[in-house]
């Protein structure tokens, strides 16, 4: 066994730095009221003790906890298979990092797990949440509400009644789906048809009112439900052969269902693009780039999103912050433009 080193101590650190104790907390606890000089004789002397912090002590003197949960309503199977999220993820970690804040993962295999979640946001561990990839009539938002934790989600929500000061990040996911189809009709292509995202999300819905706004008078066989997952866009894009075989496009709600749709169309001898166009949603690179062929696609700056939920969540903390009310207005909701890359399958 090795031995424990005692940690130092805020009286070691302020009789290094030949300061009262109380001048050390102000300058560990970011307190106004030393001077520089006093200040960074005790950064220096913080630095050649390896003076930590208690994090439980510094929390009752800041009221902070310099963690944020980021629940992500999916669980584990999906969340670890789907690229999308290891981006939004990267984003949301990369902003909690510059600050010094902890993220804390919160993941929900089902609706079981939702009363776990709402108790530990209730417990104090954690001064707000994150909450994305929510699904229709999810209880979340509500016990999430109830917990009295801050929270900025990530996509548009859509809950019955509505609820006031709501700050969300989402993408212009109907705009984006309108241009995919657009660019398909600008092709000279005829039959295009339109695999879903999971219906219960309003990313989905929106993607597919974006699909509906260019192409009104569809044959509705047209349109199969998938789930954004690879199996659900290969099970899609079969049941479209049979129905339609005639299709000479697909709009797919995201890169992965993309992904199956080819899969199913090279069994299918069909080519792409030469018999149909494909195009999907997200730009996963380099996945996207690495599909064959390479996959024209909607672009969603996804990292972009969860560094500005991670941003809004913390600049609302700081706003009710008796120490920064110099901070400005209310965050209020962000919706990004998109932006269509072409590659060889459209």
């Amino acid at each position: 066994m090795t031995e424990t080193v005692p940690r130092p101590t805020l009286e070691a650190v302020a009789a290094r730095a030949g300061v009262s104790r109380a001048t050390v907390s102000r300058v560990v606890n970011g307190a106004d009221g030393v001077t520089e000089p006093l200040a960074e004789r005790v950064r220096l002397a913080v630095e050649e003790l390896g003076y930590v912090p208690n994090q439980a002590a510094r929390s009752l003197v800041t009221n902070r906890h310099d963690a944020i949960a980021v629940v992500v309503a999916e669980p584990e199977s999906r969340v670890f298979a789907d690229p999308f999220f290891a981006r939004q993820l990267r984003g949301i970690s990369r902003e909690l990092t510059a600050h010094d804040n902890q993220l804390v993962l919160l993941l929900t295999e089902g609706r079981h797990d939702h009363a776990r979640v709402a108790r530990y946001l209730a417990g104090g561990h954690v001064d707000g949440a994150l909450v994305f990839s929510l699904h229709l009539d999810d209880p979340l938002p509500e016990l999430i509400q109830r917990a009295g934790v801050p929270v900025v989600f990530g996509g548009r929500p859509d809950w019955s009644g509505g609820r006031n000061g709501v700050v969300y990040v989402d993408s212009d996911n109907r705009g984006g789906a309108r241009d995919a189809v657009r660019h398909l009709l600008g092709l000279g292509r005829g039959r295009v048809a339109h695999i879903t995202g999971a219906l219960d999300q309003t990313s989905a819905v929106d993607r597919l009112d974006g699909y509906r706004d260019a192409m009104a008078d569809a044959d509705p066989r047209l349109v199969a439900e998938g789930d954004f997952t690879l199996a659900g866009g290969e099970r899609a894009m079969r049941e479209l052969l049979e129905s339609c075989p005639g299709l000479d496009a697909v709009f797919a709600a995201n890169d992965l269902t993309a992904v199956g749709a080819l899969r199913v169309l090279r069994e299918h001898g069909r080519r792409v693009p030469d018999d149909v166009a494909v195009v999907g949603f997200d730009d996963m690179l380099p996945f996207a780039e690495q599909t064959d062929p390479p996959l024209t696609t909607v672009r969603q700056d996804i990292e972009e999103m969860g560094q500005l939920m991670a941003r809004l969540l913390l600049r609302g903390l700081d706003r009710t912050a008796a120490a920064r009310e110099t901070v400005g207005g209310a965050p209020s909701s962000v919706i990004f433009p998109t932006t269509l890359v072409r590659r060889a399958s459209a």
